[in-house]
């Protein structure tokens, strides 16, 4: 347990991506089994423990420490781990050397009666770096910053594994990951996919720089849309038909009529949309479906899903991906009247003879409204795992900006839990009787470490309000605002939702009486 605690310190701490895949490759070489395998499921959020919920940590809190006080320290840091990790009071049982893998079973073997008395003796045996790390990894909340595909880089970088080898059995396993580790650690062969609905590593696109264009791009390019939907991956094997999301998780549950079962066998690549090829819906809409484990009936009939495809890497149990993109294609078209799939089509490849055209079709992304972009995939490439430079290109539109007032504020998570960063923004909306700001956005990025201090800084000395961990601002600070588009939404008070919002710059020296209307807002909606 000391152990994963140090690696978890570690990693919240490093911000680089390459260290923080160093200090997992480390921590797996050293570690042994099945910690390493319980361990790494934690990292990634695959460890469920149904009977110790939040409720459960905050109850034990308030009954082992004052209430105000710990009401006032959760305030003050922001983390519910953190907080009672440092309250907490020490024990004399206090021990390091028992494995990970005996805290993790006993908190899966807890029930809801018994849950608070098995918690509370597991935190009385660790120290308060382990109880931290033991809490984080009861509510599933990380945040430290390794994601599932870091996990499965990590591992192959431990063990000198192909990660793809490693990708395509990942759906196979659960934790600790016993046939994982037998096998790269020589004990047994690779666990066999074969007639298996698996996903494969996907091929990723590096953003286009413009002075990359030339015209032999053109000739040499297949030029189609960048949709605004959600990359996935369709598998029919003989065990059945699977939707994996780019990183690998299986999202078929959110999405069961794309998943019944088809006679067609093999892997294809492509987008899953809101609406139908005719109608298409806004990204806002689809989200409506994305992170969820089931979708009802009544929801699929309000929010209808289908898929654009545009890549095929096995047709039947043969494997087309080493072809170049160009004769894949041909196949996916070959095979299109043989594919018994009840929602899909086939993206279209967009006619450019000159860069001008190029440009004027990108331009026209922004008045066709679900179109990010355009992608531009080099005709001769094989389908290669991950971001490989020089073949595929995405040139996403221009952003839409606006200049909105922080409205509100609260710590964020993390290295950050000691400073506000995630801000809440408003637009003006006449209410008849006068002026009033409604919130249209969220948004934690964009900002320099500088900026972030003086943004901190700022919240303090104008909180007008507190609801639990958000505070309201003063009224008083204007931030340039940039975000992919904007929809129409019910949910939301102001009726519309932005796509990925994020600072662009902020304005200090603007008066808030200069920031955008919210019919200036509508006016963008797509």
């Amino acid at each position: 347990m000391r152990r994963y605690a140090q690696l978890l310190d570690a990693l919240m701490f490093s911000p680089r991506r390459n260290v923080k895949l160093a200090h997992v490759a480390d921590w797996l070489k050293i570690t042994p089994h099945p910690d390493r395998g319980w361990g790494l499921a934690g990292l990634i959020g695959e460890l469920s423990f149904p009977a110790v919920k939040a409720g459960v940590i905050r109850k034990l809190a308030s009954q082992t420490t004052d209430p105000t006080l710990f009401e006032l320290s959760y305030d003050f840091v922001g983390d519910l781990a953190e907080t009672v990790a440092l309250l907490w009071p020490d024990s004399d049982d206090i021990s390091t050397e028992l494995q990970l893998t005996h805290y993790i079973q006993m908190l899966q073997a807890a029930n809801r009666k018994d849950a608070e008395e098995v918690l509370a003796g597991l935190l009385n045996q660790l120290a308060p770096s382990q109880r931290w790390a033991l809490l984080k990894m009861a509510t599933g909340g990380m945040r430290v910053g390794v994601s599932a595909r870091m996990a499965r880089l990590a591992l192959a970088e431990a063990y000198a594994a192909d990660v793809a080898e490693i990708e395509e059995i990942w759906p196979l396993l659960s934790p600790p990951y016993d046939e994982l580790f037998d096998w790269l650690d020589g004990r047994a062969e690779r666990p066999q996919a074969g007639g298996r609905a698996v996903f494969r590593p996907m091929m990723l696109a590096h953003p286009l720089d413009e002075d990359e264009l030339t015209q032999h791009m053109l000739q040499d390019y297949q030029v189609e849309w960048k949709w605004d939907g959600a990359r996935i991956q369709l598998v029919s094997a003989e065990d059945g038909v699977k939707l994996f999301s780019r990183s690998g998780d299986d999202i078929s549950g959110a999405f069961p009529e794309l998943v019944s079962n088809m006679s067609w066998k093999g892997v294809v690549d492509g987008e899953i949309l809101a609406g139908t090829p005719q109608d298409i819906g806004s990204f806002n809409a689809l989200q409506q479906r994305l992170n969820r484990k089931t979708a009802s009936s009544k929801l699929r009939a309000s929010h209808p899903v289908f898929l654009r495809l545009y890549d095929i890497l096995f047709c039947d149990d043969v494997d087309v991906r080493d072809l170049p993109l160009s004769e894949r294609r041909q196949v996916l078209e070959e095979q299109r009247p043989y594919i018994d799939h009840e929602f899909f089509d086939i993206s279209e490849q967009l006619d450019c003879q000159s860069l001008g055209q190029l440009e004027a079709l990108r331009q026209t992304c922004r008045n066709q409204g679900l179109i990010e972009g355009l992608m531009l995939k080099n005709k001769s490439s094989s389908y290669l795992a991950g971001r490989q430079k020089g073949h595929w290109f995405k040139w996403k539109r221009d952003p839409l900006t606006a200049d909105l007032v922080v409205m509100y504020a609260q710590r964020g998570h993390g290295k950050r839990s000691s400073f506000y960063s995630d801000f809440t923004f408003g637009a003006w909306r006449n209410t008849g009787t006068g002026d009033e700001l409604v919130p249209v956005g969220k948004a934690y990025s964009g900002f320099t470490d500088a900026e972030l201090r003086r943004l901190d800084k700022f919240v303090r000395e104008h909180i007008t309000a507190r609801f639990g961990p958000v505070r309201e601002v003063e009224a008083k600070l204007v931030i340039e605002v940039a975000f992919d588009s904007i929809h129409q939404s019910p949910r939301h008070k102001s009726g519309v939702a932005m796509r990925f919002p994020r600072f662009s710059a902020i304005r200090w020296d603007k008066p808030v009486d200069e920031a955008d209307r919210l019919e200036t807002l509508l006016s963008l909606v797509s």
